[in-house]
């Protein structure tokens, strides 16, 4: 779950007046400076740049590996992080990774549908660049170290490493160890040369929890004052249209949400099935990670297991209907 990190981490640019959602990404990373997109039968010009505000909402046309010409050359990079990681070749960066995205056709010309993809890998080096720090440096000193969160960041000092909890996988009526670096993962020993703004942090549930207090209050804890109000107002809603919700709701786990700044917003949860009340935010993990929160109930679920490839799995959801079956 670090895209929501991210995405409050953009929000503090934002208010400090040093980016604004409107602006280019090619800003900020040279590579974007002509953005083609590529589909199965032809490559063209799109039609405009891809913005911050595509990045923070996943309507960019930037994809993860997949099965398709954008995600077939997303996979290439993406082997070659796992490659570095490895140290079988020369390690990327997250300037790196963030221009030979910014290379790779999209699937799609900016702001015509919502796809899920590295989206939020760019947004990490947008805000290298414009913080003028690492973003692990931006991180820690900007949310982790306020927030009190100790045991959150992209690598595990040795003094803490067998606290890590072990990744399964699902296979064969088995259970295994998941050791493969997906997505930019590494073993954390070290701090990566790809700070991964999809997917790079490791954390407990006590330090999320404190993150998720601070979304609840809209930007602010008992001890420190990370967002502004108006700005987590801005953060914390829906930001697809009619249009982009169509290709959004193909994910099971999207029916009755919006999106917005790598989270789901719900609104409508007789489609949804949820029990819980509109303008609950949140998201899920590829670890099988979830936290929602509900500002109107002031309640935080938080569910973590260690399945790989879970995101949002029915237990979670089931655990989640009998926390609200008991609000009285």
């Amino acid at each position: 779950m670090t895209k929501p990190i991210t995405a409050v981490a953009a929000m503090i640019l934002l208010e400090r007046g040093i980016i604004r959602l409107t602006d280019p990404v090619k800003r900020y990373i040279g590579s974007f400076g002509s953005p083609m997109v590529k589909d199965e039968f032809d490559t063209y010009p799109a039609e405009r740049d891809v913005t911050i505000h595509d990045l923070l909402n996943m309507t960019s046309g930037i994809s993860y590996p997949e099965d398709t010409p954008s995600g077939r050359v997303s996979g290439w990079i993406f082997d070659r992080i796992k490659s570095g990681n490895l140290g079988k070749s020369e390690p990327l960066t997250t300037q790196d990774v963030a221009e030979e995205l910014g290379k790779a056709p999209l699937a799609f010309t900016p702001g015509k549908q919502w796809l899920y993809g590295a989206s939020a890998d760019v947004m990490g080096a947008v805000i290298e660049k414009a913080a003028d720090r690492s973003f692990g440096e931006f991180l820690n000193e900007e949310i982790f170290t306020p927030l009190g969160m100790k045991d959150t960041g992209f690598y595990i000092p040795d003094e803490k490493y067998s606290r890590l909890a072990q990744i399964y996988v699902y296979g064969d009526d088995n259970i295994y160890p998941f050791t493969d670096l997906h997505l930019g993962l590494t073993d954390y020993r070290k701090p990566p040369s790809f700070e991964s703004g999809g997917a790079g942090l490791v954390s407990t549930v006590s330090d999320y929890s404190s993150f998720a207090k601070m979304l609840l209050n809209k930007g602010r804890t008992e001890n420190a004052e990370i967002l502004g109000r108006k700005t987590a107002e801005l953060m914390l809603r829906n930001y697809l249209s009619k249009e982009q919700l169509k290709t959004a709701m193909l994910w099971d786990s999207m029916k009755g949400f919006g999106y917005g700044c790598y989270m789901r917003h719900l609104e409508d949860n007789t489609v949804s099935g949820h029990n819980s009340g509109i303008g609950e935010f949140g998201w899920d993990g590829w670890t099988g990670n979830f936290f929602s929160v509900n500002p109107s109930e002031e309640l935080i679920y938080l569910y973590f297991i260690q399945n790989g490839g879970a995101g949002t799995t029915e237990t979670c959801l089931n655990v989640k209907s009998i926390v609200y079956s008991a609000i009285p």
